[in-house]
């Protein structure tokens, strides 16, 4: 290329597009009726700046795949992944946002272009559907509408696409493979299970005493208070228990895998060593997404109910009902979130040897002059 092309000129309107994108808003309501349904440009141009703002998101999770998929994972690239998922959990907060702008129209006003949009449908939008699978949901934890596959609107080069996604990788294979890897589950005399284990007893048989000698509360309220804190044969067992663990994930309770639990718990509990703050920043971007992805669900649940009540939806699910349920099951980073259940107190947490405490932070010798 010569230097001459490679410098070129533009003007700000060509290098944006402005002649496609400003002209690609045909109301329907404009095309088939004799006055135009005024809030029809609102409704096509908040739906377009949704699907320009999941090309963005498309761009940044296959980018942070790409550098996770190496056996390996650059330390520059972990700082590069956390800045691209915080930007995909800002374009988030902008998208939850957008309802706010679609709620200034009325339901009336919707009701004034509305049977003009069958049967088209939220659920046609392609690239949703890829960003879900890039994120990691599981097709058995899919809701269907309709009985129909949620890949059924699209055309056979899409739906290649979408499996395409599931066969080479999501983040949720990713960032598990990732975890798997972590080196400091047992380094050399320090085992973390074990020393997890004894803190955790240590800690519930310091909270029961707390109970048992508590002079306000009556039998029956001590009792169920034991109850409630468990013991290591309660929730603590599935990270305590490999058996257990491999258990619930049979059972759908759990996804991630038992190694992959166990790292992301350790990064969780000494996330304030040097070397562990960074991977601990990652898994918060990605509890951050998934709770990002329930709010919108719900979100836009409230909405359709708002707007349509109990109606049917334009692509035949039944609205309201049917978005609320997704919001219910579609989640793809629960284990992270359940990571919490598993935290014990900072006062608690078994310390590290020198050693260990020396690899996890970052050390510098001065040359000897």
């Amino acid at each position: 290329m010569s230097d001459k092309k490679k410098y070129s000129t533009i003007d700000y309107g060509s290098y944006l597009g402005l002649d496609k994108l400003l002209t690609a808003q045909k109301l329907r309501s404009e095309d088939l009726q004799e006055t135009p349904a005024h809030d029809e440009m609102l409704f096509i141009i908040t739906h377009q700046s949704y699907e320009l703002w999941f090309k963005q998101i498309i761009h940044e999770l296959e980018s942070v795949i790409t550098m996770f998929k190496t056996k390996r994972v650059d330390e520059k690239n972990l700082g590069t992944s956390i800045a691209r998922l915080e930007r995909v959990s800002e374009i988030q907060g902008l998208l939850l946002d957008h309802l706010s702008i679609m709620e200034t129209m009325t339901p009336l006003d919707f009701l004034d272009f509305r049977n003009y949009l069958f049967p088209a449908s939220g659920f046609q939008s392609f690239q949703f559907r890829k960003i879900e699978n890039l994120l990691g949901l599981h097709e058995k934890d899919r809701l269907t509408y309709g009985n129909y596959h949620y890949s059924s609107p699209f055309s056979e080069e899409q739906r290649a696409e979408l499996l395409g996604v599931k066969e080479k990788g999501n983040l949720f294979d990713v960032v598990e493979d990732w975890l798997e890897r972590t080196p400091f589950l047992q380094f050399k005399d320090f085992k973390f299970l074990e020393y997890y284990r004894e803190a955790v007893e240590r800690m519930i048989a310091k909270e029961q005493e707390a109970i048992k000698m508590s002079s306000y509360l009556t039998e029956k309220e001590i009792e169920m208070r034991l109850k409630m804190l468990g013991s290591t044969d309660t929730y603590f067992e599935s990270v305590l228990n490999p058996e257990v663990h491999e258990t619930m994930m049979d059972e759908g309770k759990v996804r991630l895998s038992y190694k992959a639990s166990l790292a992301a718990l350790l990064i969780n509990l000494y996330r304030d060593e040097p070397i562990l703050h960074p991977p601990f920043k990652l898994l918060m971007c990605l509890v951050d997404i998934d709770s990002n992805m329930t709010s919108w669900r719900y979100r836009h649940a409230q909405m359709v109910l708002r707007m349509l009540g109990r109606k049917v939806g334009t692509g035949g699910s039944s609205g309201h009902d049917y978005l609320r349920k997704t919001a219910e099951s579609h989640h793809i980073f629960s284990d992270l979130h359940n990571i919490s259940t598993l935290l014990i107190p900072r006062s608690d947490l078994p310390e590290l040897p020198p050693t260990l405490k020396e690899e996890l932070s970052f050390t510098y010798t001065p040359p000897v002059v």
